[in-house]
């Protein structure tokens, strides 16, 4: 089977897409498979064993006919088309080729809250059955076209199956397959104190929030919280838009001495911090399905969730984690608190392997190859 991946990034750019495919593809190629891949970006396309176009981002015609070239010269030759974005622009010729689409969020309500057309706080759900202004309504409508024509519909939770259900996609096309721990996702092999005295922490109630600084990550909530919690401290990894404000906001409830902004951490490194933290937080208003919390899990540390998106999947409450109402910022301080009582995190560090069997890699790959085969046979 011939298969033409298209994607708005790819390796080595950041992000679940980039590191999902480059992790992918060698798998399929594996099982007697072959692939090419059409991509934005100006890295180097050399050193891949299949080949990569890689569409350079300047002005966004020139930029949209570029791709749509790169993709009509691919397709002929493509058995398949598996896309991971909705809104590219592939060329709209060999229609008749079997198409899978792989979504990760909706990126409508990510692009509204973006250009600022709906409110940076505009909640995701909310989003789904509330009409806005005309360009609003235009993304989404114009990426619900584009999901109904697909011939599957690759999602990694049974919150974005829903979700993509509810766009008018048919039950029967949209297929389940849970994100996955990575293949060589890093483990620190130290102790808590150990990992502690590495990175330079002192002893103490200590929290972990890994997240792109934007507003609905709800670092702002975490950082409201812990300065209602003495002694608490909280570490905040990756940067982003909201990256002044969240400084500023600290200064203002007076944390600033227990909020520590650690900026983008590189990836072996982050493993140390999951082992030294007490618990890794995520009070976000949406999610498809966290990888930090598998990594966190992974690394035997527990987790704090909001108990949107698909984090209800991944957190048992009480038994590898804790979940917190979103948004309630008295409900998220009790939990917090009820985390460093008692027995509570020696207990929940013990569960933090139920549940992680769901997200082998090994399963994702196969059966992400039983769709796209399946497909293409059909």
């Amino acid at each position: 089977m011939h298969i033409l991946i298209a994607s708005g990034i790819f390796h080595p750019e950041p992000g679940g897409p980039s590191t999902y495919l480059y992790q992918l593809l060698p798998e399929l190629q594996a099982r007697g498979h072959t692939v090419r891949v059409v991509t934005f970006g100006d890295e180097t396309t050399a050193g891949y064993p299949y080949p990569v176009r890689r569409v350079l981002r300047r002005g966004f015609l020139r930029r949209t006919l570029e791709y749509a070239l790169a993709s009509r010269a691919a397709i002929p030759q493509a058995d398949l088309i598996y896309i991971h974005s909705v809104g590219l622009p592939i060329w709209p010729g060999g229609r008749g080729k079997p198409r899978v689409l792989k979504i990760v969020g909706d990126l409508a309500w990510e692009r509204a809250v973006r250009r600022r057309w709906v409110a940076p706080d505009e909640d995701i759900d909310r989003f789904q059955q509330t009409r806005y202004d005309w360009r609003v309504e235009w993304f989404k409508a114009r990426f619900a076209r584009e999901v109904r024509r697909m011939d599957r519909v690759i999602v990694p939770s049974q919150y974005l199956r829903n979700m993509v259900i509810g766009w008018g996609a048919q039950p029967e096309r949209v297929e389940l397959i849970y994100n996955a721990l990575d293949a060589d996702a890093p483990v620190s092999s130290l102790t808590q104190a150990e990992a502690r005295e590495a990175l330079h922490l002192d002893a103490g109630p200590l929290l972990l929030t890994v997240a792109r600084l934007t507003a609905w990550k709800g670092v702002d909530h975490l950082i409201r919280a812990v300065a209602q919690i003495p002694d608490i401290r909280l570490l905040i990894a990756g940067d982003g838009p909201e990256d002044a404000r969240l400084r500023a906001l600290a200064e203002a409830e007076r944390a600033a001495d227990r909020v520590i902004f650690l900026g983008r951490v590189p990836r072996d490194r982050l493993a140390l911090y999951y082992r030294a933290v007490d618990y890794t937080v995520l009070y976000s208003g949406y999610e498809g399905l966290s990888h930090t919390l598998l990594e966190s899990l992974h690394a035997g540390t527990p987790v704090i969730a909001s108990d949107k998106g698909g984090n209800p999947e991944v957190v048992y409450h009480d038994r590898n984690g804790l979940l917190a109402p979103y948004i309630d910022l008295d409900a998220l301080i009790e939990t917090i608190r009820a985390a460093f009582s008692g027995d509570v995190r020696a207990r929940l560090a013990a569960g933090t392997g139920v549940g992680l069997e769901r997200f082998r890699w090994d399963t994702l790959v196969e059966q992400t190859v039983r769709v796209l085969e399946g497909v293409c046979m059909s």
